[in-house]
């Protein structure tokens, strides 16, 4: 795991290491552990390295036959890729993944990237061919931003390294702004950042360093290509065969080794199962919070630790580190993005990075086996459609009224989302209601300037979200929103991640989104995932032996909520107060904030909505005001 920065200068000057180093020391949290350069005319890289894998030998950028590569991650099955590379005449000079990749490059050149299983971000310069090859993993787990004027194209693991280059200033870009505060993440390759972009997960970019032609191509996204042939029997077979090979591979690793635990169904599995493998005690870390049971989930976890024989660490994150910690973690995560839940997230990556270096958890589980609550909600307004318009929008009836009656329970704490939901979304088409279910900015319009909401083009935002939600190859409704929360919201999700971990220099890896598994799963029908509407039914099924089932039966799960609407009304107060009513934030015309201050003052609860803003507004001051 580490932090890589690429630059070419168009006018064929040699790279500046001056320039270069300044990049890469301020991403030195993702590699503390080693520095590397190469200069070559005029294509230079700075690899910081965080050491996990053949620590004495594994110094980047690494060459060979006439390509140099600096690269972040992990691949999971280089051991079996370089058994073949052996077979094919490669002599290997060390134990390291990042030589596998570069040999797989050699050997398959940009197809290499279809046989990687991992999470990476790389960058090839490649002589021969006189080409830059960029490619990233399958789901964005980990990042890569690059940046192209008329004299340089740059890339870097984090937006901030991009931004320390002399000649890249640090601009919003409006639409996106306005993205944000709908989803509170970003479809696509934009950024909170005029001119800055993400290379899409699943997808690689070439550069020919001889015409400057730029081709970035897909290699890979979900297939919803159903197999109607095989039983429910069999996908939980395979799915169980995937399962233990993904976290038994996913434990390579030459430092200390441990495991996030919530006491959630994903990450109890995944520490519960990853104990299986391990010849000693597996270190798990857990927090909640002391403001009331609603925050503390610790009794679950204690369950999982237990199965596991897991050494549980424990921690209470607090309202004055919230305070303290906010502005920084907004530095951290470069844009902001998603909710809450990466204060306590971050919290617990601090603890966990005082014993090990490397992180299992269970992100993604949701995204891939519909462990959202909105799909329950979703398919109780779908089942309420057909039968009072005696239709059916999908190929095959996947949930029936009468089937999800033991699973509505699930539902007590999110009627308020409901009745926004039935009151505005009921009955339109698939993509309008989804959208309504994921929108936050129609339940915060007041929170803004009348004249700031007259630019904000949110059919465009629909446009946009409706393309990827209704993929040709997906059919069903179920289908459609895991498709947009795969694609959508789910990089929003690993980017938190990524920041959270690596601003404390540890490596978080996520065996549940491992591309055989999203295969497996994407092939399945709908009416089997989602049986009866049982959120995560096929994973339940398949994991329930040597699970407790105290944890498999939970209808209650939070997340990992965090006390804001307490705090709000007691220090944090203050500090909400100076930065959302600031002489700056008044400045940019933008908050309305006569009706941020009245709710404040009058102690109303506080929301996502108010979240959201928090944090837009710390970013103005940390990257845009500066």
């Amino acid at each position: 795991m580490c932090g890589i920065v690429g630059l070419i200068n168009k006018s064929g000057l040699p790279g500046d290491y001056n320039i270069l180093k300044n990049m890469a020391d301020t991403i030195h949290h993702r590699g503390p552990d080693e520095d590397g350069v190469m200069i070559d005319g005029p294509v230079s890289f700075f690899h910081k390295r965080l050491s996990i894998i053949d620590i004495a030998c594994g110094q980047q950028p690494m060459s060979f036959k006439g390509c140099t590569i600096v690269y972040n991650g992990e691949i999971y099955n280089y051991i079996e890729l370089k058994e073949d590379l052996k077979k094919k005449g490669h002599v290997f000079e060390t134990s390291s993944d990042t030589e596998v990749i570069l040999h797989m490059y050699v050997e398959y050149g940009n197809n290499s990237v279809n046989f990687l299983n991992g999470m990476f971000a790389f960058i090839i310069y490649d002589r021969n061919e006189n080409q830059i090859f960029i490619a990233r993993d399958h789901f964005g787990i980990k990042p890569l931003y690059w940046y192209q004027n008329e004299n340089i194209i740059a890339f870097a693991s984090e937006i901030k390294a991009l931004l320390a280059h002399p000649s890249i200033d640090a601009e919003s870009e409006p639409d996106n702004l306005y993205e944000y505060l709908t989803f509170q993440f970003i479809i696509g390759s934009g950024t909170m950042f005029k001119n800055i972009y993400k290379i899409l997960p699943g997808s690689y970019m070439s550069i020919d360093l001889k015409n400057w032609d730029i081709k970035e191509e897909k290699y890979w996204e979900p297939n919803f290509n159903i197999d109607q042939y095989h039983t429910e029997e069999y996908f939980i077979v395979e799915l169980d065969k995937i399962l233990k090979k993904t976290i038994y591979q996913q434990l390579r690793s030459d430092v200390p080794i441990g495991t996030y635990l919530s006491g959630g169904i994903d990450s109890s599995f995944v520490t519960v199962m990853a104990s299986k493998f391990l010849d000693t005690q597996i270190k798990s870390f857990s927090g909640a919070f002391k403001e009331g049971p609603e925050f503390n989930e610790l009794q679950y976890a204690h369950l999982a630790a237990k199965k596991a024989n897991a050494e549980l660490f424990e921690v209470f994150p607090t309202e004055q580190e919230f305070i303290d910690l906010l502005p920084k973690l907004i530095y951290h995560l470069d844009e902001p993005v998603a909710g809450p839940g990466l204060f306590p997230q971050y919290i617990v990556s601090r603890l966990a990075s005082k014993h090990v270096k490397v992180i299992l958890g269970g992100q993604g589980g949701d995204e891939i086996f519909g462990g959202y609550t909105r799909y329950l909600v979703a398919y109780l307004e779908q089942a309420l459609k057909g039968s009072i318009y005696e239709t059916n929008e999908e190929d095959e009836h996947i949930v029936s009224l009468e089937s999800m009656l033991p699973n509505l329970p699930s539902l007590k704490q999110y009627v308020p989302m409901m009745k926004s939901f039935l009151k505005e979304g009921a009955f339109d088409d698939m993509d309008r209601r989804y959208f309504h279910l994921v929108d936050r900015m129609g339940s915060i319009a007041q929170f803004f300037e009348p004249d700031f909401l007259n630019d904000c083009r949110h059919e465009a935002i629909f446009r946009k979200f409706s393309d990827n939600f209704n993929n040709p190859d997906t059919k069903s409704y179920f289908n459609k929103m895991t498709h947009f929360d795969m694609l959508g919201s789910l990089p929003g999700l690993l980017q938190v991640e990524d920041r959270v971990s690596m601003s404390v220099s540890i490596e978080s890896r996520v065996p549940l989104l491992d591309r055989r598994i999203v295969d497996l799963i994407s092939r399945m029908p709908a009416g089997m995932k989602f049986k009866g509407g049982e959120m995560k039914y096929l994973l339940k099924k398949t994991i329930k032996d040597i699970m407790p089932p105290e944890i498999m039966n939970r209808k209650d799960k939070m997340g990992f909520p965090v006390p804001l609407h307490i705090w709000s009304k007691n220090k944090a107060k203050d500090f909400i107060m100076d930065t959302l009513l600031s002489k700056k934030a008044k400045e940019r015309n933008m908050i309305n904030t006569d009706y941020i201050e009245k709710l404040i003052l009058e102690e109303q609860p506080f929301s996502r909505g108010l979240w959201g803003l928090l944090s837009l507004e710390l970013w103005h001051n940390q990257f845009i005001d500066k």
